[in-house]
């Protein structure tokens, strides 16, 4: 029987416009949905639930409105859900120690987390979580396999590596080939009414700071050519201006 947690974020949808108001980033009107790799780790801890046993908890950081991702894990098989409630700024040294700390209580013999989050891309989490607990950990992996031990697959320049952990361990999660389940009817009315652990957190103060945010500059206006007799200017532009040729 393992004892397996599984951490989640909720981050704004990747097909969401994103707006500044001031110096921040406004998500008021953004649409909020679970950080798409992490459907990934997910997977991998419920299918880890299923060959060996045990239980899975789903983990999140944030205030009443990341429960939506917690229950729509919940409804896909996950046992508990917990919320570690805090709304302020946090930094990656902030939120690996809230986790390590709720990980230690937990009496977790694995982890499973997404490779990196949808909207920061740091991919910090998981190898800053194991460092401080002292654990195994392996990034991008792309296949986790359960009959013998714990066997992990993440790709490299040669090729993929498979590599032997042993646990306790934080294992970083990519796509890979597995395909994420979908919640059924039950499921999602059962999640409805799961109740979500809430805890109180209070996080080291940062030692990063956002000074401000801005969005990218806007890409210039095409230009478009037509006839035989342009090819010498558009040579003489992917040459000088997109640095192509």
């Amino acid at each position: 029987m393992v004892n397996i947690a599984v951490l989640v974020k909720q981050v704004p949808d990747t097909n969401s416009k994103i707006q500044i108001s001031g110096d921040r980033v406004d998500l008021s009107s953004v649409k909020m949905d679970i950080s798409p790799y992490d459907e990934f780790a997910v997977e991998n801890a419920l299918l880890h639930k299923e060959s060996s046993g045990g239980t899975v908890t789903a983990i999140t950081v944030g205030s009443a409105g990341a429960d939506k991702v917690l229950k729509g894990v919940k409804a896909l098989g996950v046992d508990n859900i917990v919320r570690l409630d805090y709304d302020g700024f946090m930094d990656s040294n902030g939120l690996q120690s809230i986790l390590a700390e709720e990980i230690t209580a937990g009496g977790y013999d694995i982890v499973y987390c997404g490779k990196s989050a949808a909207d920061t891309g740091a991919g910090s989490t998981g190898p800053g979580i194991a460092e401080r607990l002292g654990w195994g950990s392996v990034s991008n992996a792309t296949e986790v396999k359960f009959a013998d031990g714990l066997t992990v697959s993440y790709p490299t320049e040669g090729g993929d590596a498979i590599v032997s952990v042993n646990l306790p361990a934080v294992v970083s999660c990519d796509k890979g080939s597995i395909k994420v389940r979908k919640s059924n009817v039950k499921g999602i009315m059962m999640a409805k009414r799961a109740q979500v652990d809430v805890k109180a957190v209070s996080p080291p103060s940062p030692s990063v700071t956002v000074v401000s945010q801005v969005m990218p500059p806007a890409k210039p206006a095409g230009k478009k050519f037509e006839g035989g007799s342009s090819a010498q200017t558009v040579a003489q532009l992917l040459r000088d201006e997109a640095n192509i040729i």
